[in-house]
């Protein structure tokens, strides 16, 4: 039996009377890539924050299980620090910040100093363009550059569990 990383069962999401997610059940093992497909407001960004906790006030049901242990209630630094990464539809970089600042801040739950270097060299060596622009302020990217940024971002924290909310958004 394979490990499960996420467990989603029962999910419901409703905003007062309108119902966003009307009964999710996931799993997703390690290893494993699963994607959620359906149409504009079919509840996949939804699906997302409710895992992440992310969401807006509204009534939330079912459960959510991450390494086997309820995630709802859980704070997003937390999350983090359990190795599990988001990067949300829209990119959310650190506009004022450099392209390395915000590489760094995706490591800064890590101690690693040198491997934290490795893993920025990598990312560069992924996505090139970012190495070109490392000082470069992440508000001033293209929306291509911006998602590239977050993408590597998330990947800093050496995640278990990642999650890509439109990932191809701007690319």
């Amino acid at each position: 039996m394979a490990d499960i990383v996420l467990k989603i069962a029962g999910l419901k999401v409703a905003y007062g009377g309108i119902k966003a997610v009307k009964g999710v059940d996931l799993e997703v093992a390690k290893g494993e890539l699963v994607t959620l497909i359906g149409a504009n407001g079919a509840g996949k960004t939804t699906t997302l924050k409710a895992i992440t906790g992310t969401l807006p006030p509204c009534k939330v049901e079912g459960a959510i299980e991450y390494l086997g242990q309820p995630l709802r209630g859980t704070q997003s630094f937390r999350m983090v620090r359990q190795k599990l990464a988001m990067v949300p539809e829209g990119r959310g970089v650190f506009t004022r910040m450099s392209i390395h600042e915000n590489l760094l801040m995706g490591a800064y739950t890590r101690d690693d100093k040198a491997a934290i270097d490795a893993d920025i060299e990598k990312w560069y060596t992924v996505f090139p363009r970012l190495k070109e622009r490392v000082a470069q302020l992440a508000g001033t990217l293209s929306g291509g550059e911006q998602q590239m940024l977050a993408i590597g971002r998330a990947l800093m924290s050496r995640p278990r569990l990642l999650l890509l909310d439109e990932p191809s958004m701007g690319l």
